[in-house]
């Protein structure tokens, strides 16, 4: 993919963004895809590990430069022992914000502030970069969908896909799309943990941890 300056928790973030209506979707999981975004890229850099299914740092004294990343290795060196099911879930909302606030600042979104019922403050966000946005929707697609082997997909858009599918983003495939693509996906998710052994059950556990989400979701607005 032609973005990678882009983080794979920002990559997830603007995915969710529906380019023609332009308004994000999926807002009730989105904290989860995103945080689970950031856990992912840690681990493959190495920089996060698994030690009998608790998350740990590997060193406290190194920062990655990207602010987002940064927030979350310090927020897990200070907070007690968790599992990736428990972080994927556990205060998502600083991700997210950080998450914004970094694309807000690279021009990729626009914030406004209004208040709700006139009294409550409120930021509202708008897509500014539109055409970025669908080429790296169009990209992620094309690593869902073939024809590039799967053994050829960078372990970063693989782990797009994998976590987009996992969370059901609606503006990233179709229902039917992720029962046809199954074969794939799985080689993808492979795929994305394929640095170690500990990362591919990592991402595994993430991915279950999305889709109880999406599932909790659905079940509360029914």
């Amino acid at each position: 993919m032609p973005h990678g300056s882009l983080s794979l928790p920002a990559r997830l973030y603007l995915l969710s963004w529906d380019t023609t209506r332009l308004r994000v979707t999926g807002a009730s999981q989105l904290p989860h895809l995103v945080r689970a975004g950031a856990l992912t890229e840690l681990a493959q850099r190495g920089l996060l590990t698994d030690e009998e299914g608790v998350v740990r740092v590997t060193d406290p004294d190194v920062r990655t430069g990207d602010t987002v990343l940064d927030g979350l290795l310090e927020l897990i060196a200070e907070s007690r022992p968790r599992k990736w099911k428990s972080w994927v879930t556990s205060r998502t909302g600083v991700t997210l914000d950080a998450v914004r606030e970094q694309l807000v600042a690279e021009g990729y979104l626009g914030v406004g502030r209004k208040r709700v019922l006139g009294v409550f403050p409120s930021v509202d966000y708008t897509l500014e970069r539109v055409p970025v946005v669908s080429a790296l929707r169009t990209d992620a697609r094309a690593a869902l969908t073939g024809p590039e082997p799967v053994d050829e997909v960078g372990d970063r858009d693989a782990a797009v896909v994998a976590l987009a599918v996992a969370a059901e983003v609606r503006t990233f495939s179709s229902s039917k799309e992720r029962r046809a693509h199954k074969v794939r996906v799985d080689a993808l998710t492979a795929r994305s943990g394929a640095v170690a052994p500990a990362l591919g059950k990592a991402i595994r556990e993430m991915q279950a941890a999305l889709a109880v989400a999406v599932t909790s979701v659905a079940v509360t607005s029914s």
